[in-house]
């Protein structure tokens, strides 16, 4: 636990414009970022007396080992750059809103040449139009059933297009009306880009501009006497009517907007978005977050709001944003927010009406989407808890090991050795920080030396990440930026706006020893800037799977590094017994006990990620091919090579002049893959001892 005096800036030093502040913690990770109207302000509230801040905060100012600032020219750009930060740094005490579920999407992929409408999750495509989120795929499923009546849409997949547009024929859509058929040629890209559009428009809310066009051609066609298209019409007008009656009406005027609610209490708040397109409801969603900073209603609606839109632009961003409260900063966040939309936003709480009973619904939403979670959330957090405090209590550790590491060895009778290495952090994955490795030190099988291997590669990373970053150096006691783990220059970050990337850092050189400035508009960004390194932290607690052997080794590999305050055991798979280095009896935890629980997840997840690089690195092994060797033989010479022949087996049998008939294959290639082929020829044929029959070969390249 840092003192928060050994790193306050000296009076004066903070500048009083706005800004943008990072704490990091002794490791130099960013655990917590801030905006600022006034830096000197808002920085100098975290250095009073303890006593007098939220517990969260202190917690955070005692964890952290150093501040710093950039001073930026509006508080717009302060709230961009805020957003930007807490996106890259990921820092532990800043809330951050995580979906309660994955959300789809209705979404038409205009990036490409053919649009297609198709359900989507997770991250958002450049190019691609979303509708959404749904509650279920299969509503989403179900509108589009009734809209490709009217709007034919390609909704197949690129497989199924490209096969249809090679024999030509279209599938089943095709035939019963449901899909244009652009792979077939019945229309034009142009024809099937203007029915995507369309489909778009309808779905943005513009409903009646194509019903009323159905209505007056089935009137048309009525009185033209073409009795089966007017009730062809008829029926298309209808579906899209189910289709608008999916989505009731909440309110007049073709309102575009969405509503944000939130509920909350001392440790954790749910927030409930409903997106109002057209004055229907077109989305839904819901976010949870734990409360790790100081935040009141206002604050956390800011944040909702820099996650809800910090990567939208243009109509994504809704012409109102109705709130339940209004950001501390309201100006500024309402011109960011026109900024991206490109228009005014009214951003605002609704007081009566329509809106304001729209909004009372959304808050009961919010209500028993936190009740719900708290209900699955307790016993998982009291789970947690209790499983850290036994695996302490039963391998003797001084505190509850908050991050585990676990390591596995994995291969197929010695070949294709690799290892794996997870993370634990409160007892959740952490799969950011899971790393793998390949068996350098020598050839075959040897779990104990693999794990060695593996334990002295990666703490030997480690050590250096902390040699480079001067943890092991003599601390300068006159630092404004540095905390107690951070020596050498101590420059600031650039202070010419956000948009900017960091510059090189400077050399390293000796220890300052006078006072060293936090911001200097001159100044160069440090080369550690904060992102996750992959060995820079280190575990409370290594887990290796195996018993007694593994333990040996892993603890050795440790001690050659001079590395003494890290903890290690071993979990055996026979009897779920944990090994400690030099016991000869293993520690056995009750089989009900949280704390085996939590080791095993660990143990199986190291296993489960050793095992599937093994096969991935295996089946690569086995896809390749004689013509690998060619120098020069790229992948579409060798597809020409195997589809000309048929075979590997009928290459090599063919003669250098056959070769240099394929397309693209000159007499030097030829006589490369002949001596190529020649060398790697099968000793003898393969025979089945059964019949004694000769096994053809015919490997398709796989030889």
């Amino acid at each position: 636990m840092a003192d928060p005096s050994s790193y306050r800036p000296k009076p004066g030093q903070i500048p009083d414009s706005p800004g943008v502040y990072k704490f990091r913690d002794e490791h130099r990770r960013v655990i917590y970022v801030g905006k600022a109207k006034n830096l000197r302000q808002r920085v100098a509230n975290y250095f009073q007396d303890l006593a007098n801040l939220h517990p969260r905060t202190r917690t955070m100012v005692t964890t952290a080992a150093s501040v710093e600032w950039t001073v930026v020219s509006t508080e717009v750009e302060a709230l961009q750059l805020e957003y930007s930060w807490i996106k890259e740094f990921d820092p532990r005490f800043n809330v951050k809103y995580r979906d309660d579920k994955s959300y789809p999407y209705l979404a038409v992929t205009l990036n490409e040449e053919f649009p297609r409408v198709q359900v989507m999750r997770g991250a958002k495509k450049k190019g691609v139009r979303y509708f959404g989120p749904y509650g279920h795929a299969w509503a989403i499923r179900e509108t589009v059933d009734l809209m490709l009546r009217v709007f034919p849409v390609r909704t197949c997949s690129a497989g199924v297009f490209k096969n249809a547009a090679r024999t030509g024929r279209p599938c089943l859509l095709g035939y019963i009306g449901k899909c244009s058929a652009p792979c077939v040629g019945r229309v034009t890209p142009e024809e099937h880009r203007e029915l995507a559009e369309d489909f778009c428009d309808f779905m943005a809310g513009r409903t009646g501009t194509y019903i009323r066009r159905l209505e007056k051609d089935m009137m048309q066609a009525a009185e033209e006497m073409e009795y089966e298209r007017a009730a062809r019409l008829r029926d298309d007008a209808e579906a899209l009517k189910r289709a608008m009656e999916k989505s009731a009406v909440v309110l007049a005027d073709a309102t575009d907007a969405d509503l944000i609610a939130v509920a909350e209490d001392e440790l954790e708040a749910a927030l409930q978005i409903f997106h109002v397109r057209g004055g229907r409801v077109r989305g839904q969603r819901g976010w949870v977050t734990d409360k790790v900073e100081a935040v009141d209603t206002s604050g956390l609606v800011e944040h909702a709001l820099q996650q809800l839109y910090g990567e939208e632009r243009g109509d994504a961003v809704p012409k109102e944003v109705l709130v339940p409260a209004l950001p501390e900063d309201t100006e500024a966040v309402s011109q960011w927010l026109a900024e991206r939309r490109g228009s005014q936003v009214s951003l605002r709480i609704p007081q009566r009406g329509d809106k304001k009973d729209l909004m009372a619904t959304v808050q009961r939403n919010a209500q028993q989407a936190l009740g719900l979670h708290k209900t699955k959330r307790a016993s998982d957090l009291t789970t947690r808890s209790r499983a850290l405090e036994e695996i302490a209590e039963a391998l003797g550790l001084d505190t509850a090991p908050l991050r585990i590491e676990c390591y596995d060895i994995s291969h197929l009778q010695g070949d294709d050795v690799v290892a794996s290495m997870v993370v634990f952090e409160d007892g959740l994955a952490r799969k950011s920080e899971y790393r793998r490795f390949q068996i350098k030190g020598f050839e075959g099988q040897d779990d104990v030396r693999s794990m060695h291997e593996v334990i002295g590669r990666r703490f030997k990373r480690y050590l250096q990440e902390k040699e480079r970053t001067g943890e092991w150096e003599e601390q300068p006691t006159d630092t404004a930026t540095a905390g107690p783990a951070a020596t050498g220059p101590v420059p600031g970050p650039a202070v010419t706006g956000p948009g900017l990337a960091p510059a090189a850092a400077p050399a390293a050189g000796p220890a300052p020893t006078g006072p060293v400035p936090a911001v200097a508009e001159d100044a160069e960004p440090r080369e550690d800037d904060g992102r996750p390194k992959r060995f820079a932290y280190p575990p409370q607690l290594v887990v290796v799977d195996g018993g007694q052997p593994q333990v040996a080794a892993a603890k050795r590999a440790l001690d050659e590094l001079g590395i003494d305050d890290i903890a290690v055991c071993g979990l055996a798979k026979r009897l779920e017994e944990v090994w400690l280095p030099d016991d000869d009896d293993p520690v056995v935890l009750p089989r009900s006990s949280e704390g085996l629980y939590l080791l095993q997840r660990v143990r199986d997840e190291a296993h489960r990620f050793a095992i599937t690089y093994q096969r991935a690195k295996r089946a690569k092994r086995i896809r390749t091919s004689p013509l690998d060797d060619v120098s020069g033989l790229g992948e579409t010479r060798k597809q020409a090579l195997i589809k000309h022949f048929g075979s590997v087996k009928k290459l090599r049998q063919a003669t250098i002049d056959e070769i240099c008939e394929v397309p693209g294959i000159g007499r030097r290639t030829a006589e490369s893959v002949a001596a190529a082929l020649a060398s790697t020829a099968p000793a003898a044929p393969a025979v089945n001892t059964a019949t004694g029959e000769i096994i053809e070969e015919d490997d398709g390249g796989n030889s």
